[in-house]
């Protein structure tokens, strides 16, 4: 076991958390934008899962090359342009799901030393592999609050 077992842990239970806040929302409650200027649920499984595969290919590219450079994107641009309101939850938990445990595996084969490997990012500059994958592993309680926040505007916390 590595000193990032934990983190690695904390990784892959994110999905678990997800499924959770999200359990038992009606296909209503998941439509619904209660926040004034925030997403609503759907939108916000949308962004976890498109993201999800971004940050994935992030972390094998450091993994495997030698210092790559990779983009950001803008996930407002994101929702605009992908169908959010026609995607399926369930099918977004599961590819959620699915990364997380492909990557999890990945990281679990590593040393120690492979964290500290470094890709340089268009806008934040050099990051570590333990950088972006302490990103990541806050990307999805971020989001949780969000959608506790909706829930309870809802009345269905």
């Amino acid at each position: 076991m590595t000193v990032y077992a934990d983190l690695i842990a904390q990784y892959a239970a994110g999905p678990a958390q997800l499924r959770q806040a999200v359990a038992g929302m009606t296909e209503a409650q998941l439509n619904a934008a209660p926040v004034r200027g925030k997403w609503s649920t759907r939108q916000v499984i949308c962004h976890i899962a498109d993201f999800e595969p971004v940050y994935a290919d992030r972390m094998k590219r450091v993994i495997a090359e030698s210092e790559p450079t990779f983009f950001g994107g803008d996930p407002d641009v994101f929702a605009a342009r992908l169908a959010y309101d026609q995607r399926d939850v369930d099918e977004e938990l599961r590819l959620i799901e699915a990364v997380r445990r492909q990557m999890a595996r990945i990281l679990h084969s590593l040393g120690e030393d492979d964290f500290q490997r470094i890709g340089h990012h268009s806008v934040d500059g050099p990051l570590t592999l333990e950088t972006l994958l302490r990103r990541i592993v806050e990307h999805i309680p971020h989001h949780v609050g969000f959608i506790e926040e909706k829930r309870e505007a809802l009345g269905s916390s």
